[in-house]
């Protein structure tokens, strides 16, 4: 039976250009390449949002909490295989506040949301795969808006994702070990890294199938 993957993220995610804003076509969206790679063996739901953090409401961007709108995602796509989660590059911005190790923390509240939901088709638990999202890199003028001084922030979440994994058992993957941000605005991927990361995702995904 082929399984089924939720790709719960971000505008890298979504599939943002950097050049222009628009969404990347299907074939150029990590998900897409993820399904690509996986040969058949699982289908993947695409459930990216501009803008969405871990755990954090923004005033000017309502709907953009990732714990709050998950638990609805996760009954309306139910079963559910394996929900793979990758955030954190907006709770970077520094208007947030937020520590690497305090988005860890909501990341956690997270993973304990999808053990809770019974979303997998035997009424258990989903399997998880945390994404470290790539590092925030040299940010053109409009990203600067929002993410300049997060930089540090953004490098640190992998120690804390992976910290998260190991405490909950959940497979990880660190992005930034095998994509770069895009030079264009220091933020989202190029087409070309977008791939490189579903197929990288693949191979942290098949063992779980």
């Amino acid at each position: 039976m082929t399984k089924t993957i939720l790709c719960f993220g971000d505008s890298i995610t979504w599939g943002y250009d950097p050049s222009d804003g628009t969404r990347y076509p299907p074939e150029d969206r990590w998900p897409r390449a993820l399904e690509a790679a996986l040969q058949g063996r699982a289908r993947v739901i695409e459930e990216g949002l501009n803008a969405r953090t871990v755990a954090t409401d923004d005033p000017a961007r309502p709907y953009r909490n990732g714990m709050i709108m998950l638990p609805p995602l996760l009954e309306s796509h139910a079963p559910l295989d394996i929900v793979a989660v990758m955030l954190g590059t907006n709770d970077s911005a520094p208007c947030y506040g937020l520590t690497a190790g305090r988005i860890g923390i909501n990341l956690m509240a997270m993973v304990r949301a999808v053990n809770a939901s019974q979303a997998a088709p035997d009424g258990t638990a989903p399997k998880m795969v945390l994404i470290a999202p790539p590092p925030l890199g040299s940010l053109n003028a409009e990203m600067s808006l929002m993410y300049s001084g997060g930089q540090g922030t953004s490098r640190g979440l992998a120690a804390a994702y992976e910290t998260v994994a190991k405490r909950f058992g959940a497979a990880f993957l660190d992005a930034g070990n095998v994509v770069k941000v895009s030079a264009v605005d220091g933020v989202h991927l190029d087409p070309e890294a977008q791939r490189t990361l579903g197929t990288a995702v693949s191979k942290v995904v098949e063992p779980l199938l």
